[in-house]
């Protein structure tokens, strides 16, 4: 089994205007365009009440990063009590959403991802003493990346979150 670490967990929280299908397609297109991740859509639940929404989204995006490492990220969506409003902007009508959205965003650095040093204990050990002597740099420089693109994630929704609900 590959060796897998839970390295950080974000969060970003906003109340107010915006667009979800916006903000969907933005991250979506950041995580795949951007970045080099495949985004692979877990779950996507919509329930209607009345005329609000409830939409909760779990998205595993994930990028190999030479023959040992993986990096994967956690994506969750959740927005509750979306309506639909129309704002103006820029002289022209536009339809958005008003309510509250949350997203969590885990970072999970894997090691051995083909799992080829589990075959037999002492390959196991190996991996270890490869891991912990060999390689501790090389490790280090990959969980920074995880953080990095965590943290970059979170600003960017933050950013497009406020720059959404003030036009």
């Amino acid at each position: 089994m590959a060796d897998k670490e839970l390295l950080i967990k974000e969060t970003v929280e906003h109340t107010g205007v915006f667009s979800f299908s916006g903000l969907y397609s933005f991250i979506h297109s950041w995580l795949k365009d951007q970045e080099g991740y495949g985004v692979v859509e877990g779950k996507y639940v919509e329930k209607v009440s009345g005329n609000t929404k409830e939409i909760n989204v779990d998205w595993t995006a994930s990028k190999v990063m030479g023959d040992y490492f993986k990096v994967e990220l956690g994506i969750t969506l959740k927005a509750s009590d979306l309506t639909d409003v129309e704002v103006e902007s820029d002289g022209k009508k536009k339809r958005m959403n008003k309510g509250k959205v949350s997203v969590d965003i885990k970072g999970t650095l894997i090691k051995d991802y083909k799992s080829q040093w589990e075959e037999k204990p002492m390959n196991k050990f190996l991996r270890d003493v490869y891991n912990k002597y060999i390689i501790p740099q090389r490790i280090d420089g990959m969980e920074g990346k995880v953080m990095g693109d965590v943290k970059g994630l979170k600003e960017k929704v933050k950013n497009y979150l406020e720059l959404s609900g003030k036009r």
